[in-house]
């Protein structure tokens, strides 16, 4: 979706200024959202696409106005809700109400460090070969979807080159709505500054991002 998330190429958001030595958490909170959000996670009731777009669905100016971990916690208690855990009137009150739905399953405070160790590996292996290859001319399509997508904006309907072919992952756009995995090969593809950002462009840049086989046709 063209969602708030979605900032290659806007402007007027002034500079990005990285922080120099950023700690992890910058109050104590922070580190809580984070233990929340990988708790709930752990329940196993929405997967990394669902969440991301959770994200991507605040208003921009709720969006805009809230800080990193902010933005988790909100994305947070819309799954909950979304997924029956807890309603309007709980968060309001800050307690229970009432029995919610029951986890899958529970991370317990000792099986962390293992989890954490393990990821979750969104590679797959795929018996066809793949579509494009090395060299290959392609365009991305052009499209605005309302749905999960990991095109990014600025990368629609452009033409570039495949710089190399990757293996087989997870397709977000339908896995962040219960529609099932469908791996794809992604592709890394190069374009020039001028077929981004148009006249004016620094002609010594490049733009490197990597798409999904179904992004992608022939230029």
């Amino acid at each position: 979706m063209n969602g708030p998330q979605d900032l290659g190429g806007q402007m007027g958001f002034g500079p990005v200024n990285p922080e120099k030595d950023e700690p992890y958490f910058h109050a104590a909170w922070e580190r809580q959202a984070l233990g929340l959000t990988l708790a709930a996670g752990g329940m196993g009731h929405w997967n990394i696409d669902e969440s991301r777009h959770a994200r991507e669905n605040l208003h921009p100016a709720d969006y805009y106005s809230s800080s990193y971990y902010e933005i988790w916690t909100k994305a947070l208690e819309v799954l909950l809700k979304r997924h029956g855990f807890v309603t309007d009137e709980e968060l309001a009150q800050g307690h229970s109400l009432g029995k919610g739905t029951e986890p899958k399953r529970i991370l317990k405070a000792e099986n962390v460090a293992a989890v954490l160790a393990k990821g979750g590996p969104c590679d797959r292996p795929l018996e066809q070969e793949p579509r494009f290859q090395p060299g290959d001319h392609v365009k991305t399509r052009n499209f605005s979807p309302q749905t999960h997508t990991r095109l990014p904006r600025y990368a629609r309907g452009r033409t570039g080159v495949v710089e190399a072919v990757r293996d087989g992952f997870v397709f977000p756009d339908t896995n962040a709505h219960g529609e099932g995995e469908n791996p794809q090969y992604v592709y890394t593809v190069v374009f020039t500054a001028s077929e981004i950002w148009g006249d004016g462009a620094d002609p010594a840049l490049t733009v490197s991002i990597d798409a999904w086989e179904s992004y992608l046709e022939f230029a």
